[in-house]
């Protein structure tokens, strides 16, 4: 395929790996490190009850993801000084690699009765959340180039959608719902972006829907049926399959206006299931109340505003779509995680970005920032 991608491919050329000057946005990094710290002081709050009842050892938790948070800094300033062009030449080698890496998912023993973990050692990741990306930079990258081509139905719904429909396909029988959802959303919107036909956008949608209607229906994802079931009316098995809803809305309810105070919560005494995990924004809200809860939604609405102004400053589609794209699965993932922990969505095992626990993701979701800083201090730089 081509298309008027030239000057992206023109400005690959001339640049080097590294950015030499030009300015970080500051704004968007003092939000990032703000989510962050608040994350782990809440990370530590919610996990340390548990950690020492399953393992003797409070810190547990909140030591390694602490180690694992100032190493994903660092990335996250080394990737804020690198070209983000040269990404272009990987995209298809990050997406053929997370293809493998979902279908070795499958070959590999379950863990809590879920193929979703591949483990080295001790090193543990989702390939899902490789394939979040692959997608992000592969669109990013074939949009960028074939911009004129996202009129034609062959091109932005045959071949795009094609690709699309893998990933989701592999994620969907992986029984993980939410990362499903998050990356259909995440394609969609940069096809939208990349300026994709309003007829095409609502068939598209149409058709996502009628498939995942179908597929629960048909019983071939019986687990998400049994989660719309226990969604409806969680109490239906408060011991069982609704258990963990109905302690997440009473640790809500519990908080308050003001909430009972950092480190006050009485759910996490292993009332709430595993709570420094998907549920752990249950927990915000029993110690920080609804006004805490709300200045949390309030950063990461402020990081997605702000990582649009840097998309919008972005000297080329590609990093423009980049940006668009990275900043969308993280607001994206939060939005869906809140939904779940308040039930107004059916559980989809989703977690909070810079909250939830998992050393391996949170370095991800830092790199991907730093691609946002890269961009951003591009729009400021004469490329060497």
């Amino acid at each position: 395929m081509t298309g008027t991608g030239e000057n992206e491919l023109n400005t690959k050329k001339k640049s080097g790996w590294f950015i030499r000057h030009g300015s970080m946005d500051m704004t968007f990094l003092l939000l990032v490190l703000i989510i962050l710290g608040i994350g782990l002081v809440m990370l530590f709050s919610a996990s340390y009850a548990y950690a020492y009842t399953k393992f003797g050892n409070s810190y547990k938790f909140i030591i390694r993801q602490s180690l694992f948070a100032v190493a994903g800094v660092a990335a996250m300033f080394l990737i804020s000084r690198i070209d983000y062009h040269k990404y272009m030449r990987f995209s298809w080698l990050v997406y053929g690699l997370s293809i493998m890496m979902l279908i070795l998912v499958y070959l590999l023993p379950a863990v809590e009765g879920y193929h979703r973990w591949i483990i080295i050692g001790p090193i543990n990741f989702q390939p899902s959340e490789i394939a979040k990306f692959a997608i992000i930079l592969l669109f990013s990258h074939l949009i960028s180039i074939n911009y004129n081509a996202m009129k034609t139905f062959k091109f932005s719904v045959l071949f795009l959608g094609f690709l699309l429909g893998i990933v989701c396909v592999l994620v969907m029988f992986e029984t993980h719902l939410s990362a499903t959802i998050l990356i259909f959303s995440i394609g969609i919107i940069l096809m939208i972006v990349g300026g994709l036909r309003k007829v095409y956008i609502l068939g598209g949608i149409g058709l996502g829907v009628g498939a995942a209607a179908v597929a629960v229906i048909s019983g071939a994802v019986s687990y998400a049926s049994d989660r719309l079931t226990y969604w409806l009316d969680p109490w239906k098995d408060a011991a069982g399959l609704g258990y963990q809803t109905i302690q997440s809305l009473m640790s809500i309810g519990s908080g308050g206006l003001l909430g009972r105070g950092l480190g006050q919560s009485m759910q996490k005494y292993l009332w709430v299931p595993e709570p420094h995990n998907d549920f752990i924004f249950a927990i915000v809200c029993e110690e920080l109340g609804l006004l805490g809860a709300m200045l949390i939604v309030s950063l990461f609405c402020l990081l997605v505003w702000r990582g649009f102004i840097i998309a919008m400053r972005a000297k080329d589609k590609f990093g423009s779509l980049l940006a668009i794209g990275l900043v969308c699965q993280v607001g994206l993932q939060a939005m869906l995680n809140i939904m779940v922990v308040t039930n107004t969505i059916p559980n989809t095992g989703i977690s909070l970005p810079f909250f939830s626990y998992g050393g391996t993701s949170l370095m991800i979701l830092l790199g991907e920032m730093g691609i946002v800083l890269s961009v951003s201090r591009f729009s400021t730089v004469t490329k060497t």
